[in-house]
């Protein structure tokens, strides 16, 4: 299993958006601020900021995690146009449009506390 950890604004959100739309299922949700849900091998951790937990507590220069950036996961998908038009059609948010590489097709979908999701459709498989 890999572990990825996120910074959400609301966890109970979060925890939503990804079982609804991209296949997560709800391991553990012990605390408001804390929650970790999985899918295929991976567990995505999602902190709320400010949290009792270690992942949550200021930097010693002072910053704060926060939700957002550009360090993603990766999810892959079979057909990245049939799920782009329906998580657009679900009403969710998208950073670009799909783009085309030597290796596939990817897009980045933003999570509710604007944390990207790369979906990607291989074209070397």
């Amino acid at each position: 299993m890999v572990n990825v950890r996120y910074i959400v604004d609301d966890v109970d959100a979060a925890i939503s958006f990804y079982t609804t739309y991209l296949g997560f299922e709800v391991e553990m949700h012990p605390a408001p601020g804390f929650a970790r849900i999985s899918r295929d091998g991976l567990h995505l951790l999602l902190n709320s900021p400010g949290g009792p937990g270690g992942a949550a507590q200021p930097m010693p220069d002072g910053r704060e995690p926060e939700p957002g950036g550009w360090n993603r996961i990766q999810l892959r998908v079979d057909d990245i146009e049939r799920e782009v038009e329906r998580l657009r059609d679900a009403g969710l948010s998208f950073r670009n449009d799909i783009v085309t590489g030597r290796g596939g097709k990817q897009i980045l979908l933003d999570d509710p506390a604007g944390n990207p999701i790369e979906l990607f459709e291989s074209t070397r498989d």
